[in-house]
C-alpha cells in the first residue's frame, strides 16, 4: 500500500477532512503531497500513504481541540527530531499541550521541547522487589548457616 498515491478527493474521503483544509494545508507546508505537488492550474495533487497518516494525525489533533499554529509547531518539533514517521508517534493531548511520549521522557512540543519529564518504568518493579527478597532470604540463610558452623 506504500506505493500506491491517492488524489486529493480520495485523500479528503479518507482522511475526513474538507478539500479546503487539504489545498490550505498544502498552499502553507504544513503536509505538501509527496507524490506530485500542485504545479498551476490544472494539476493535480497526489499524496502517498504516508502523507494520509500525517494528514490524519493533524486532523485527530484539531479534534481534540489542538489549535492549527500549535500543530504546526509539534509537525516541526517532530520532523526535526522523530526517527521513525510521526503517526507512529506517542502523543499525550494534556488540555492545549501535545506531549510526546518518546522512550523514557515526555517532552511538551507545544513549548518547543522546554518541558522534558522523566518517565518511571514502573512493569519491572514487581521483578525488581522479587529479585531483592529472593537474594535477602539466600544471604540471610548463608548468615544462619555461617553462625551454625562458627557456633558448632
Amino acid at each position: 500500500m506504500s506505493t500506491e498515491s491517492f488524489t486529493g478527493k480520495q485523500t479528503v474521503t479518507i482522511v475526513g477532512i474538507s478539500y479546503r483544509q487539504l489545498d490550505h494545508w498544502a498552499r502553507t507546508n504544513l503536509i505538501r503531497p509527496s507524490v506530485n505537488d500542485a504545479a498551476g492550474s490544472g494539476s493535480r495533487r497526489a499524496y502517498n500513504y504516508r502523507d494520509l497518516l500525517e494528514l490524519k494525525v493533524v486532523k485527530k489533533l484539531l479534534d481534540a481541540g489542538i489549535r492549527l499554529e500549535s500543530i504546526r509547531d509539534v509537525f516541526s518539533y517532530l520532523r526535526d527530531h522523530l526517527e521513525t514517521d510521526i503517526a507512529s508517534a506517542h502523543l499525550v493531548i494534556s488540555g492545549k499541550n501535545v506531549i510526546l511520549c518518546d522512550g523514557g521522557e515526555l517532552i511538551d512540543l507545544i513549548n518547543r521541547g522546554q518541558g522534558v519529564f522523566n518517565v518511571i518504568p514502573l512493569s519491572g518493579i514487581r521483578s525488581e522487589v522479587d529479585a531483592t527478597i529472593i537474594s535477602s532470604r539466600k544471604t540471610e540463610d548463608e548468615i544462619r548457616l555461617a553462625t551454625k558452623i562458627v557456633n558448632s
